[in-house]
């Protein structure tokens, strides 16, 4: 049995494992880094890690603060610009990439640009930045969606998942065929996509979550795998390895708060 863990470090964990090794990846700020790093440690040391920015073959010291932190990278390989970066990408030489979810249908097709009316949106998400094009030709994505909605249609395409399922992806003329999300990580699960419907379906539910839970969050009927199994517990090793990279990602944003806010009202009362 493995020492106790957060919910952040389960998904932490999770989306490291989707990293391969001798892969090309590309690197988001937050979560993806931390995974990024610990594959990079544990499951995947010949992969190569990159960041937005053009920082390529690099092995992460701390946490990122922005896309352009070199100040996070030791041992990198070269330097390149963020135009080579997306040329890169273009031509089909980036294996996978982590996108975050504001919203996602049932294709795995994506809003990060408003929620509401475009013109007078009930909340302004952060936009499409790279979103598009590396989901567009990256061979694989990683989807995480930790504070989002599914919904049955978007407020705003943002990002091309596989549009109407299908093969009509690969039909629109997106490089490679055969490209396109492979997985979605929310705090409630992991799910994953039918191989020729492109249906999202849930493949693994999260300790002490329960199967009704899910579905509420779900506005159609959403598909169970027939081997639906737990998420797998995390290692002593993988928990130590997230509590010395990035331990305030380790307790996760609401724990953090807590502490924070606490640490401010002993302050006062001194």
């Amino acid at each position: 049995m493995s020492k106790p863990y957060t919910l952040q470090e389960l998904l932490i964990i999770s989306v490291a494992k989707e990293i391969h090794d001798y892969e090309n990846v590309i690197l988001g700020v937050g979560l993806p880094t931390t995974a990024g790093a610990l594959a990079k440690a544990l499951y995947a040391p010949h992969a190569t890690l990159m960041m937005e920015s053009g920082i390529i073959d690099f092995q992460p010291l701390v946490p990122l603060n922005h896309i352009a932190d070199a100040h996070s990278c030791r041992g990198f390989s070269y330097a390149t610009d963020l135009f080579s970066a997306f040329t890169m990408t273009y031509r089909g030489f980036v294996d996978v990439c982590f996108l975050g979810v504001g919203q996602i249908d049932k294709f795995g097709n994506l809003n990060t640009t408003c929620i509401g009316d475009y013109d007078k949106p009930a909340m302004r998400l952060p936009g499409s930045g790279g979103a598009a094009d590396f989901i567009s030709y990256a061979k694989r994505t990683v989807l995480t969606m930790l504070g989002g909605q599914f919904v049955e249609k978007l407020d705003y395409l943002t990002s091309p998942g596989y549009l109407d399922g299908g093969d009509s992806r690969d039909r629109s003329g997106l490089f490679p065929k055969g490209s396109g999300p492979s997985m979605l990580l929310t705090t409630q699960g992991i799910f994953r996509f039918d191989p020729v419907t492109k249906e999202i379906y849930l493949a693994q539910i999260h300790p002490k979550v329960k199967l009704d839970d899910v579905k509420k969050n779900v506005p159609w009927d959403l598909k169970i795998a027939g081997d639906l199994s737990e998420t797998p517990h995390p290692t002593d090793a993988e928990i130590d390895f997230i509590r010395n990279f990035a331990p305030n990602m380790a307790i996760g944003r609401e724990l953090m708060l807590e502490l924070t806010v606490a640490n401010l009202m002993k302050k006062m009362k001194k």
